[in-house]
């Protein structure tokens, strides 16, 4: 089963890159490029989905 993996932002104004049903973020960055970037490596090594949140929490964009 392919994972899926969340890019939000942090109360502490960082942007988390997550496995979907994860308690910890598996990396942090300053900015949701890096984030994005970063899942985009990790998903397409694992036949993975990506789904990017605003910065109110709300889903951005979903990619597979």
């Amino acid at each position: 089963m392919a994972k899926k993996y969340h890019i939000s932002l942090r109360e502490d104004e960082k942007w988390q890159v997550k496995c979907e049903g994860a308690e910890k973020a598996l990396k942090l960055f300053d900015t949701q490029k890096e984030a994005i970037d970063y899942a985009k490596t990790i998903a397409g090594n694992q036949e993975g989905s990506i789904v990017i949140h605003k910065v109110d929490g709300k889903i951005r964009k979903q990619k597979y």
